[in-house]
């Protein structure tokens, strides 16, 4: 298992499909590409741009209801990639113990962002879908996070949504 820390939301033209971008934060540093839906796209975006909505987001709602309960989200793990869809796991802990609850990767990643939770994803989903992307040397103005996404949407342009479809 591998700690990943979110490097951001993009919709990837032409496809107009919405990416979340995990990064592998130690090792070989791979991207996990991971196509959402429009409206989790949105959520994490606002999220982490800590914008505040006039009334509660369902994630924001969910989060509320975790810290009126005394639950915390401790983690959240893509756990599987099978047929083309990637599998998550919320960590919870409470009064009643520690939990494991099966969650989209998108809804999970809203909610990390919301909590602070940290990320991880199986060694295994990252080796059946995680991209290297080759170090170089940079002279330009771009900030490191730029470069890497400008690297990765030279590989979304070999791949379709459906070869991540989550």
């Amino acid at each position: 298992m591998k700690e990943m820390e979110l490097v951001g939301v993009r919709i990837e033209l032409p496809s107009n499909a919405p990416i979340v971008l995990l990064r592998e934060t130690d090792g070989e540093g791979r991207l996990l590409p991971i196509f959402i839906g429009g409206a989790e796209a949105q959520a994490i975006a606002l999220a982490m741009e800590e914008v505040e909505t006039p009334r509660p987001m369902t994630h924001d709602l969910f989060k509320d209801v975790l810290d009126h309960l005394g639950v915390r989200l401790e983690r959240i793990v893509v756990t599987e990639l099978r047929d083309r869809t990637f599998f998550a796991e919320l960590e919870l802990a409470g009064g009643n113990g520690a939990r494991r609850i099966s969650s989209r990767p998108s809804d999970a990643v809203a909610l990390a962002v919301r909590t602070g939770a940290p990320i991880f994803a199986a060694d295994s989903v990252l080796d059946a879908a995680g991209h290297t992307v080759e170090p170089e040397d940079s002279e330009g103005d771009e900030t490191p996070a730029e470069e890497v996404l400008d690297q990765f949407r030279e590989f979304l342009d070999q791949v379709t949504p459906e070869d991540f479809n989550g």
